[in-house]
C-alpha cells in the first residue's frame, strides 16, 4: 500500500495480545481503527495511540463495515455479537476455532446478512507487523469480502486464501499445529535421553537440527504417496525394518530411564500396520500407517 493510498477503516473486537498486536500494526499503516475489548482499560490505551474506543460491540461494529474479530473462543464471539444488526456487515475471524465452527459461524453470520471469512493466524504476537519474522494467515470463506478486504488483511501479515470453505482456514492452522507437536514430541524425547549423560544439550543441538533438516523430505514424499496410494515404489527403509529397528529405540528409552510415551504410539502404528498383513506391507514405506488415523 503506497503513502498516499486511501487507508481501509475497519472495527476489531478483542484486545488481547495478538488483538493488540494487530491493532497498533493497522494503527501504524494509518487505518482508522475502532476498537473494543470486554475489559475497557485495554481498549482505552488504544485510544492514546490513535484508535477510537467503543463502549460495546454494537457501536464498534456499527462504525465500519469491515469487522475482525479476535477474541477468546467461538463462544466469545457469539456473546459479542448477540442481538447486533449484522447487515451488510463484513465479518473476519481470527479466533482460534475448529473447522466445525468456522463453518457453522459462517452459516450464522449468512442468516444474519453479513459476509464472513474465518482465518488461522500461523504467528505470535511479536511476528506481527514485521514482515521478515514469516508470519502470515489463513483464510477461507467468501472470497468475495477476501478479495475486498485484501490490502488490510495483509497489513499485519502475510494473506492466504485456502478455500470458499469456511472450514478449512482452521484445518490448515491446526494441520500445521499438529505437526509442529509432534516434532516438538520426538525432540524433547531425544533430550531427554540424554539427561545425566556427559553429552551437552548444546551439541545435541546442532546434530538435532542438521538431521531433521535432512528428514524433511518425509513431508513430499508423505504427500505423494498418499495422492498415488502407492507405498512401494522406490522405498528404501522399509516397514518390516523400521518396526523391528523400533525395538531399539525402546530398550534404549527403558534403559536410561525415559517414558517413551512421546514417540511410543507412532511406533505402535506401525506396527499395527505390519502386523495386519505383513506379506502386503512389509516393503512399504511407512506412510502407509498413517491410512490408520482416519477412523
Amino acid at each position: 500500500m503506497t503513502d498516499n493510498a486511501p487507508q481501509h477503516p475497519l472495527t476489531l473486537l478483542g484486545l488481547g495480545a495478538m488483538g493488540t498486536a494487530l491493532a497498533r500494526t493497522w494503527l501504524a499503516a494509518g487505518h482508522p481503527l475502532t476498537v473494543w475489548n470486554r475489559t475497557p482499560a485495554k481498549a482505552g490505551a488504544l485510544a492514546s495511540e490513535g484508535a477510537l474506543a467503543a463502549a460495546s460491540p454494537a457501536e464498534a461494529v456499527a462504525a465500519n463495515q469491515l469487522v475482525v474479530l479476535c477474541l477468546l473462543d467461538d463462544a466469545s464471539v457469539e456473546s459479542a455479537l448477540d442481538g447486533i444488526d449484522l447487515t451488510g456487515k463484513d465479518l473476519v475471524n481470527l479466533t482460534t476455532g475448529t473447522p466445525a465452527e468456522g463453518r457453522a459461524r459462517a452459516a450464522w453470520a449468512a442468516a444474519r446478512g453479513a459476509r464472513f471469512v474465518d482465518a488461522g493466524i500461523m504467528a505470535t504476537p511479536p511476528m506481527i507487523g514485521v514482515p521478515q519474522a514469516g508470519g502470515y494467515v489463513f483464510y477461507s470463506g467468501s472470497r468475495a469480502l477476501f478479495d475486498t478486504h485484501r490490502a488490510a488483511l495483509e497489513v499485519p501479515a502475510g494473506a492466504r486464501f485456502v478455500g470458499e470453505d469456511p472450514g478449512h482456514a482452521a484445518l490448515h492452522d491446526v494441520a500445521l499445529l499438529s505437526a509442529m507437536y509432534g516434532l516438538f514430541a520426538g525432540i524433547s524425547h531425544a533430550y531427554a535421553l540424554i539427561e545425566g549423560e556427559d553429552i551437552a544439550p548444546k551439541e545435541l543441538s546442532a546434530l538435532l537440527t542438521e538431521w531433521l533438516g535432512a528428514m524433511g523430505f518425509f513431508v513430499g514424499n508423505a504427500a505423494e504417496r498418499l495422492t498415488s496410494r502407492d507405498f512401494t515404489t522406490g522405498v528404501v527403509s522399509n516397514l518390516a525394518m523400521q518396526v523391528a529397528g523400533s525395538r531399539t529405540l525402546l530398550r534404549t528409552a527403558e534403559d536410561q530411564g525415559v517414558s517413551p510415551e512421546l514417540i511410543a504410539p507412532y511406533l505402535e502404528l506401525m506396527r499395527r500396520r505390519l502386523d495386519a498383513d505383513p506379506a502386503a506391507h512389509g516393503a512399504e514405506d511407512t506412510v502407509g500407517a498413517l491410512t490408520l488415523l482416519k477412523r
